[in-house]
């Protein structure tokens, strides 16, 4: 087997990037526990735990009871009886997450953060002149643990697709090189649903053409995959063969900011409608006011029962002034689909046509959109 200064000389000789991915391991619930000695080794969930709570994060701990993000919280209960719910406390998170940028950025420039408790590092060239990425990897996590009291993994290859995918792979707490010609063997023996963008329906989909794995996938041609999965299929095609051709970019600026929530139990009385939306609305405001983000168009969400998926948008002359006008566009446009003709099992509702600092809209790939807490 090479060792990591061979990786990285590989990686130089063929002109090839050399890209980290770092994602903080259960962040949320793993701040909690660091702040709150009784909840070591305990499962936590981090959300609300009422009736129609959603968990936001959960601990390891309560991983193993199968409790999830996006959970409804009375499922994650019925899952893990002596499960621990801990609200929200996003000043903790955003103070946790501004020491691990600086941590990032004393080794690159080069950062792309996903969210707020993952990013990309392009250490192609690293600052301080180590040459190793996997070695800039390791001095990265440690720095973290010491100055934060937190863990994460971290994903090292030769392209942003493969260092994700790395990076969970041997999570909490691990490490994970894919080195150059390695790629297309590494993504190949995954199973389809691991890849970035293949959801549940994409993947039952799959499983009735006769995909299950990426090499199922890599057998497809670029014709059969044009035919079933129209302009996802340049996307499946590259990506069955680990190529990844994107840039780490600094300046990724998001296209939108939402939530949706999937429910439990499907709903369709006006009452209970209404009541999801002021929950919906409470949380995306949050997140739109601690973003400082300004936008005029404000989109509605729902699926129905038979997966059919209608939305209504409206755009304003000016942007969103408050929490108020924000929630009165989306009662409008519940207003408009109602009666419905079947129930639904998710709504969501998000604010886009964004302005950055400098007034002008830039766009964010469409990974945006980020899940309901």
């Amino acid at each position: 087997m090479r060792d990591a200064k061979d990786t990285d000389e590989d990686a130089e000789a063929d002109g090839l990037r050399k890209i980290i991915h770092v994602d903080m391991d259960a962040f949320f619930a793993s701040v909690e526990q660091r702040d709150d000695p009784e909840l070591r080794g305990k499962p936590v969930a981090v959300g609300g735990s009422g009736g129609r709570g959603v968990v936001a994060a959960a601990s390891y701990e309560a991983r193993k009871f199968g409790v999830r993000s996006a959970m409804p919280s009375v499922t994650a209960r019925r899952l893990c009886p002596d499960l621990i719910f801990v609200r929200h406390r996003f000043d903790a998170y955003k103070e946790a997450s501004q020491q691990i940028r600086a941590i990032f950025h004393h080794y690159t420039d080069l950062v792309e953060p996903l969210s707020i408790d993952e990013a990309f590092l392009d250490v192609t060239a690293d600052r301080l002149g180590i040459g190793s990425a996997t070695r800039v990897a390791e001095l990265v996590r440690q720095e973290i643990r010491a100055k934060t009291r937190l863990t994460a993994s971290a994903g090292v290859s030769y392209n942003k697709f493969l260092a994700k995918l790395a990076s969970d792979q041997n999570k909490p707490d691990g490490l994970c090189v894919i080195r150059p010609g390695e790629g297309a063997r590494f993504v190949q023996s995954l199973p389809i649903r691991r890849f970035h963008g293949v959801g549940p329906k994409g993947a039952e989909k799959m499983a009735k053409l006769g995909i299950a794995t990426g090499a199922d996938l890599a057998a497809r041609d670029i014709a059969f995959l044009r035919e079933h999965f129209g302009s996802f299929a340049d996307y499946l095609y590259r990506a069955a063969r680990g190529i990844d051709l994107r840039p780490v970019r600094t300046n990724r600026i998001r296209k939108s900011l939402g939530g949706e929530r999937t429910f439990s139990e499907d709903i369709s009385a006006g009452p209970a409608l209404r009541e999801t939306l002021d929950n919906i609305v409470d949380i995306v405001w949050e997140r739109i006011e601690r973003a400082e983000a300004k936008g005029r168009t404000v989109t509605l969400k729902m699926k129905y029962t038979d997966f059919r998926i209608v939305s209504r948008a409206k755009s304003l002359p000016n942007n969103v002034a408050d929490k108020s006008e924000f929630a009165r566009v989306g009662h409008a446009l519940l207003e408009e689909l109602l009666p419905l003709p079947l129930p639904i099992r998710l709504m969501g509702l998000t604010l886009s046509n964004l302005e950055h600092e400098s007034g002008q809209e830039e766009e964010r790939p469409d990974d945006a959109q980020l899940s309901l807490l």
